[in-house]
């Protein structure tokens, strides 16, 4: 039977992260099996997929946009250089973002980048205070801190996991651990995050 090459999957319904995996690997197993026989529309589908969370992982691991969207722009071409490389059957996202967050992690020691990653925060509710303004922002900056003080893979570990939604089947996958050592990992960050952060705990009372 002839490939379609006009059709694109369409957006998954809802339904949980587990049972949306098979159907998304077959998914983008189709997409990539288009994208080797020269289908540009496809890879194009799987950057318009992928972009939104690939360009906040690489901001929190890189701090400045520019960067971000560089490391972004060549994660994917080196995918697309890659794509042979590909196990059918398995979601592409894993395996792109191991692409992306090894890179990343490569840009960030080369170029001694030290700046903190961005942790989202709200803006101040037009009727919040100057005094519990001044508290969130010390929070924020406090939660900097102690992030950046924790050992580089544990510190990308909570990022993938807390900021960016991957399982920690996910994170095993792209970081190439066993989902136990990421799971040990995140443990212990949240420990130390609890035990830092323990002075804000019920300013809100």
């Amino acid at each position: 039977m002839a490939a379609r090459t006009d059709a694109l999957p369409l957006p998954l319904g809802p339904m949980s992260r587990e049972e949306a995996r098979p159907a998304v690997a077959a998914e983008e197993t189709e997409l990539v099996e288009r994208v080797r026989r020269g289908d540009t529309a496809a890879f194009d589908a799987l950057v318009v997929r992928h972009m939104p969370r690939a360009f906040g992982v690489a901001f929190r691991l890189l701090g400045q946009r520019e960067d971000a969207e560089d490391l972004v722009q060549e994660a994917f071409l080196v995918a697309l250089e890659r794509i042979d490389s590909f196990q059918a059957g398995r979601p592409f996202a894993p395996w792109f973002f191991r692409i992306l967050t090894n890179r990343g992690l490569n840009a960030r020691k080369s170029r001694s980048l030290r700046q903190m990653e961005a942790i989202p925060g709200d803006a101040p509710a037009r009727s919040e205070s100057p005094e519990r303004a001044a508290e969130r922002s010390e929070l924020r900056e406090r939660l900097r801190a102690v992030l950046g003080e924790l050992p580089e893979r544990q510190r990308t570990i909570v990022q993938l996991f807390e900021l960016e939604g991957f399982s920690s089947a996910e994170i095993a996958e792209i970081l190439e651990l066993s989902d136990g050592t990421v799971r040990w990992h995140l443990h212990h960050a949240r420990k130390v995050l609890r035990e830092a952060l323990a002075p804000f705990a019920g300013r809100d009372s």
